[in-house]
């Protein structure tokens, strides 16, 4: 079974420049836990999840550090903290957003992109025809769907 037999086509996406507000209202009306996040040239730029607008409500931890002799040694990773804090004030869509999409082609196989969706720990692959453009986007229910609607009817 390909990707292109269970994604879904009709599409709600939103841009960049978009705000936060506008994408939480898309999440909910929607009842759709992610939204492909669109540039100027309407090429793939990344993706907002509830994941994301949650984050952007708690509390960001800081890294530990050490101060010796004046100076200071960080425990964790002070560039994570400093994006993390930016995407917690964003104010749109580009700024909120994930930017590292792992996506699938529609003639990828759904073994392929579950075992993607399963490693990866995510929800949604956004799918991407041979010239990067979004054709369609293929969830944990759409797999669900297929897999367990076909075996009901064994």
């Amino acid at each position: 079974m390909l990707v292109k037999e269970v994604m879904s086509t009709d599409l709600i996406t939103v841009s960049t420049e978009d705000s936060v507000e506008k994408c939480a209202r898309l999440l909910q009306e929607n009842d759709i836990s992610g939204l492909p996040v669109l540039d100027s040239d309407n090429n793939l730029a990344g993706i907002v999840t509830e994941g994301d607008l949650i984050r952007r409500a708690s509390r960001i931890k800081a890294p530990g550090y050490l101060e010796i002799l004046g100076g200071l040694i960080y425990l964790g990773s002070p560039k994570k903290f400093v994006d993390e804090l930016q995407r917690a004030m964003a104010l749109d869509a580009g700024h909120l957003m994930s930017k590292n999409v792992i996506t699938v082609n529609p003639d990828d196989s759904l073994e392929s992109a579950a075992t993607l969706m399963v490693e990866n720990n995510i929800s949604r692959l956004p799918v991407v025809d041979e010239n990067s453009d979004l054709v369609g986007i293929v969830s944990r229910r759409d797999i669900m769907t297929r897999l367990y609607s076909d075996n009901e009817k064994q």
